[in-house]
């Protein structure tokens, strides 16, 4: 073997003692990325905005893979944590999906059941109105000389849902164009029938929201009003 050859022979070894070390560096690189990333699971994450104390499902969310150690400890993994809950705020598209961003829906006591009815979004809610609410609701009356009587027909009623803003036509001289709300309230019987009946007959029905820890006792003498009784 000349020297050329010898030349050779050293430069081919070279060679291969660097492609070792090149990948020895390589799974090197990836053990530490893998020891620094671990193993990934599945999160779910917002694909749409869904506003405060709506109910979720699948249909508002997708499902995304994040390093278990990169997760936060409050975030969702399983649809059965979040499937019938409610947002407890305004949720945006895009936000990972954590469980104090929901809550259980407010669910009936013995002796109640449920009952909806269509608000006038402008005059009965305003924004206000949630899920555990309590409120007075107020009818709207007239008489058989069409006298206006203002009545408190149910005091401390508890709010359990409240829908979306929904286009409705007013039944009135104009057939005005207008927007209501379903409000779902958890009544015993006698409420719910002076409900349903404030809802066929009155003029006008209107929620009063109750601030929490205050008096809500209403005597008898304050739960009717007429203007003529106030001349």
């Amino acid at each position: 073997m000349n020297s050329r050859q010898r030349r050779g022979v050293i430069l081919l070894l070279l060679s291969v003692l660097c492609a070792f070390a090149a990948f020895a560096g390589v799974l090197s690189v990836i053990s530490d990325v893998e020891s620094k990333v671990g193993p990934e699971v599945t999160a779910y994450r917002l694909s749409k905005n869904v506003p405060a104390y709506r109910a979720l499902d699948e249909s508002v969310v997708e499902k995304v893979r994040i390093p278990r150690r990169w997760l936060p400890k409050t975030a969702v993994t399983a649809t059965d944590e979040f499937s019938g809950k409610i947002a407890t705020n305004p949720l945006k598209k895009g936000s990972l999906l954590q469980s104090d961003m929901i809550t259980d829906q407010p669910e009936l006591r013995e002796g109640e059941q449920e009952i909806a009815i269509m608000i006038d979004a402008a005059t009965g809610v305003a924004g206000k109105i949630r899920p555990g609410s309590t409120v007075n609701i107020y009818a709207t009356f007239q008489d058989k000389k069409e006298n206006e009587i203002s009545r408190v027909i149910v005091s401390n009623a508890r709010v359990i849902d409240v829908g979306e803003l929904t286009p409705i036509t007013r039944n009135d001289e104009v057939n005005r164009e207008s927007e209501a709300v379903p409000i779902t309230f958890a009544l015993n019987t006698l409420d719910t029938q002076r409900v349903a009946f404030a809802e066929s007959f009155a003029v006008n029905v209107r929620l009063a929201l109750v601030a929490p820890g205050s008096d809500t006792t209403i005597s008898e003498e304050e739960r009717t009003y007429t203007l003529v009784g106030d001349r």
